[in-house]
């Protein structure tokens, strides 16, 4: 279970979150809508560990962030919104450089079949050659080599085509109902958040996104 608790951000005199306080269970999808600087990146950063709350807790599995950091880490996956491979190299190279400084150890096979398991089926295909859906897809792979129990997403489907952003949905669906991760998801696609998401999260002093999904009949909570 990951908590949050009564967590606050600011850069310099800038307060980005405030008293964000939630829990989260193995085998959700939860969901983060708001609009522009609302601190949607900002709570995923604080979650993977990649910048400290000003203020606040975060729990995961008990383990406090303050005391557990290292071990932690080897629990989550964190996937920015740039794309973060390496263009020059083949889908396999980029797999295998980045299991290298996995925590944990898989093989060639392995490598291939989780790429496979997304329908990404270009091994030797360079980076820089493939479709933006496909490159997310990679980037998604490079995120699971060591098998995370929590995966935070920043808009993994931005600008990509339809087909690829639908391939993507069912994968994440599987891997929280079947393996049951916990995955958080930042999109402005309200129709990707109704068709994905358990429960959604509205971010921000803004009331329009919790407005708009309760339109569309969808339980959403707001954060701040």
């Amino acid at each position: 279970m990951l908590n949050v608790k009564q967590v606050q951000k600011k850069y310099k005199r800038k307060e980005v979150l405030t008293n964000c306080t939630f829990e989260a269970e193995r085998g959700d999808i939860i969901g983060l809508v708001g609009e522009n600087g609302a601190g949607k990146s900002t709570l995923l950063k604080l979650i993977a560990s990649v910048i400290k709350p000003t203020a606040g807790e975060i729990e995961l599995d008990g383990l406090s962030y303050k005391n557990h950091v290292k071990d932690i880490r080897k629990k989550i996956g964190y996937v920015p919104q740039d794309i973060a491979i390496w263009e020059e190299f083949t889908v396999a190279e980029n797999m295998l450089f980045f299991e290298k400084l996995s925590w944990k150890r898989k093989s060639v096979e392995q490598c291939k079949a989780l790429c496979e398991s997304m329908q990404l089926y270009a091994w030797k295909e360079k980076a820089r050659a493939l479709s933006g859906g496909t490159k997310r897809k990679l980037n998604l792979a490079i995120s699971l080599l060591h098998d995370p129990d929590v995966l935070l997403l920043d808009e993994p489907t931005v600008g990509i085509d339809l087909k690829s952003k639908i391939e993507i949905g069912h994968y994440l669906k599987k891997l929280a109902k079947e393996e049951g991760k916990l995955i958080m998801y930042i999109s402005h696609d309200m129709d990707e958040m109704m068709n994905l998401c358990d429960k959604i999260y509205a971010i921000g002093k803004d009331p329009f996104y919790k407005e708009l999904l309760k339109e569309k009949k969808m339980d959403v909570e707001q954060l701040l």
